[in-house]
């Protein structure tokens, strides 16, 4: 049975280890590998205990734990960050699940969580980006009954243009 709460500051480190090592999996022939091989673990965990601790009001994060305890997912939600959308629009900032468990339902059950807490706070759309280039994600996402609304953005990681597209749902 899979449990989804609110993240605490002892999850940091397990949440951590899935992000980098989703990153690491998933972004592989995206983001320059000179960039994913810098990402460590620890350094990760440092920079998330720190904000973890001054999180803006109004970020949710929750993880998904396993019926032996263990950390399994993580999402992260909040107002949205950007402009071009009504002032109640929410944003789903992360979502990860560890690897080797993807396809597994542990995504689609955390997603739902966040579309939960996101009708609770009023926040309607849901915004998120995801990388062009990350089929498998989109795929995840359309399956979820977002879509493509056409916005776009290039972020530069070591000197590579990356394209993010960004997705919404109405609640």
């Amino acid at each position: 049975m899979l449990t989804v709460r609110a993240m605490t500051e002892a999850d940091v480190a397990a949440v951590s280890a899935i992000r980098v090592t989703g990153w690491k999996t998933a972004y592989a022939g995206i983001m320059p590998r000179s960039y994913l091989d810098r990402m460590t673990v620890e350094a990760d965990a440092l920079h998330r205990r720190q904000h973890f601790k001054r999180t803006r009001e109004g970020t949710t994060n929750l993880v998904a734990v396993d019926t032996g305890g263990s950390v399994v997912g993580w999402a992260c939600l909040g107002p949205y960050r950007g402009t071009g959308a009504r002032v109640t629009a929410g944003e789903l900032y992360a979502l990860y699940i560890q690897p080797s468990l993807i396809g597994s339902g542990i995504g689609r059950t955390l997603l739902e969580a966040v579309h939960a807490q996101a009708l609770a706070r009023n926040f309607d759309p849901v915004l998120l980006w995801v990388l062009t280039d990350n089929s498998t994600a989109r795929r995840f996402y359309e399956q979820a009954g977002y879509v493509a609304d056409g916005a776009v953005q290039d972020d530069d990681y070591d000197g590579v243009c990356v394209s993010e597209v960004r997705y919404r749902r109405n609640l």
